[in-house]
C-alpha cells in the first residue's frame, strides 16, 4: 500500500492483479485498485475531478481525466473517509499510475489539488 497526505487529505492505494479478467496471449492485463480518501481536516471536502497518468512498461503513456470517481463526487466530512475500487488495463504485465484529485472545501468553496501517489501494477509472477 502507498499513501500520501496533501493539505490534510490522505490517499491510500492498494493494487490487485486480476488474472480472471486478463488475457496475456492477447497482451491484456487487468488490475484493480482500491483507494481510500481520508479527510484529516476540520472541514468537509468534496471530490470534484480526477486526473490520472498511466504508464505501461512498453513505453506508452495515457491520461484520463473527468468528473468525480466511479460516477460519484463524494462529500467527506472531517474524520471521515471514502473508499472505492476501480480498474486499469495494461498491454504488459507491469505499469504504474499516479495523478491528482481536484477537491473543494465546502466551508469557503476553495478548490485545491490532492496528490495521488504513484503506485505500481505488477503481475505476481514478475515478483518471483
Amino acid at each position: 500500500m502507498v499513501t500520501h497526505i496533501t493539505e490534510g487529505v490522505k490517499i491510500s492505494v492498494e493494487t490487485i492483479y486480476q488474472p480472471e479478467y486478463s488475457n496475456p496471449a492477447n497482451d491484456h492485463y487487468m488490475f484493480a485498485y482500491k483507494i481510500c480518501i481520508e479527510n484529516m481536516t476540520d472541514y468537509s471536502v468534496q471530490l470534484m475531478r480526477r486526473h490520472w497518468y498511466i504508464f505501461d512498461s512498453n513505453g506508452t503513456h495515457r491520461e484520463v481525466e473527468g468528473e468525480g470517481v466511479v460516477g460519484q463526487q463524494p462529500v467527506i466530512d472531517p474524520g471521515g473517509f471514502h473508499e472505492y475500487v476501480s480498474g486499469c488495463n495494461l498491454k504488459t504485465d507491469m505499469g504504474s499510475m499516479k495523478g491528482n484529485y481536484e477537491m473543494k472545501r465546502l466551508v469557503d468553496e476553495e478548490e485545491f489539488e490532492v496528490k495521488i501517489p504513484e503506485f505500481f501494477m505488477v503481475a505476481p509472477y514478475k515478483l518471483n
